[in-house]
Formats: C-alpha cells, structure tokens, sequence
C-alpha cells in the first residue's frame, strides 16, 4: 500500500521543484541574482512544508551539522546580498557537509539503476565514487 501524501506535502513537492529549477535556470543565466534568491527562498520553504518545520530546524541545526548550516544560510544570505557566485559556492560546500550523509544511500541506489550503473563503474568515474559511498572517508 501506499503512503498517503496530505496537501501541504504536495505543496511543499512543488514548491521545491519551483525552488530547484530556480536555482538551476540561475545558474544557466550566469548566476542571475533575482533567480538564485526565489529558488533559495522556494527550495526552504518547500522543504518545511514537506517534513514540516520542527524537523527541518531538527534537521538544520544538530550539534554535528552547525558548520554545513552555517555555510549553506551564509551563502543564501551572500546571495541576497548580490554576490551569486561566492555565495553559491559556500552554500553549495555548506549543502555537501549537511547531506554527505545521504550520499552512501543514493550512490548505492544509483548503482542498481541499469544505465547509471553502468556509468558509475567506468574506470575515472568508479573511484570517485568508492570513495564517495565510503561513509567513513566523506568529511
């Protein structure tokens, strides 16, 4: 059987699809300071309204995760401020240290899709990914 998705997840789903093509269409128009903003803007508040806000500020501010948080909202703020592409790259080392620990499970999972999986065993390519899906070695 399936879960049930209530109204506000589906919500949340959309708004960060809107959030995630913002940022992207952003980045595709040389870091456009407007785009990045509402993509950054739609990604957090799709996200609330996904796993809802008690768990998205458990999840934001753990002991452990302090830094990638700081980084990630440092960069959104550097963003609002109007300098897109260093606030891009810290909020995107800050959105590695806050999700280094999914990355195992979604690189396992790639690794059963058929085509993907196949990418994922080329020779350059299946060593940056051992050591990826190594949980031990990832920051």
């Amino acid at each position: 059987m399936l879960p049930t998705i209530s109204d506000y997840q589906k919500i949340g789903i959309g708004l960060t699809g809107f959030g995630t093509a913002f940022l992207f269409l952003g980045m595709i128009m040389f870091f456009d300071k407007g785009l990045l903003a509402m993509g950054n803007i739609l990604f957090l508040a799709g996200l609330a309204f996904v796993i809802g806000l008690e768990r998205t500020f458990r999840f934001f501010f753990q002991w452990h995760k302090l830094r990638g948080s700081g980084c990630f909202f440092g960069g959104i703020l550097i963003v609002l401020l109007g300098f897109p592409i260093i606030g891009m790259i810290i909020e995107g080392y800050g959105f590695f240290l806050l999700f280094s620990g999914f990355f195992p499970v979604v690189i396992n999972f790639v690794r059963r899709v058929p085509v993907l999986g196949n990418l994922l065993n080329l020779p350059g390519i299946s060593t940056i990914v051992n050591k990826l899906s190594d949980s031990s070695s990832i920051v």
